[in-house]
């Protein structure tokens, strides 16, 4: 029997290991603008998220957004966005994306709590989509072609 992951790499995707924080949620590091940065994966976010105290970090131009975000905890949150990035991930690219940034001061706070680093962003569904990502939960990883 072949297993997942010769597979998904006949099939030319590429894996990217995670890490597992204490909170549950998984770590990983990819490029914006060519600038690494630290990220949670989170399926259930609907669209991937830069803090706005990122900005400078990863290069972006930000602008006025009329989206309001709401996530665990917190509803009607202002938004900008940035438009035209590159992301890199894994020998994956995405060019010409954007992305909403918006306080992501409650998801640090409890990532501190937990003794776990902050984080610049969360990857979410619209890329991992994009990335045609297979996550691999038993072996701490996923796919993306």
């Amino acid at each position: 029997m072949t297993s997942l992951r010769n597979f998904l790499e006949a099939q030319n995707f590429h894996r990217i290991p995670l890490k597992k924080l204490n909170t549950g949620h998984y770590h990983l590091q990819l490029k914006i603008n060519n600038c690494i940065g630290d990220f949670i994966l989170d399926t259930g976010a609907s669209t991937s998220c830069i803090g706005f105290e990122s900005i400078d970090h990863f290069k972006l131009l930000s602008e006025e957004s009329d989206i309001k975000a709401a996530g665990a905890g917190a509803l009607d949150m202002e938004t900008k966005i940035a438009k035209n990035n590159h992301l890199n991930i894994g020998g994956s690219e995405i060019p010409n994306i954007d992305i909403i940034l918006f306080d992501l001061s409650h998801v640090n706070g409890a990532l501190q709590q937990v003794d776990e680093k902050s984080v610049h962003g969360i990857l979410g569904a619209d890329l991992l989509k994009k990335l045609r990502a297979v996550i691999d939960y038993g072996r701490n990883c996923f796919y993306i072609k």
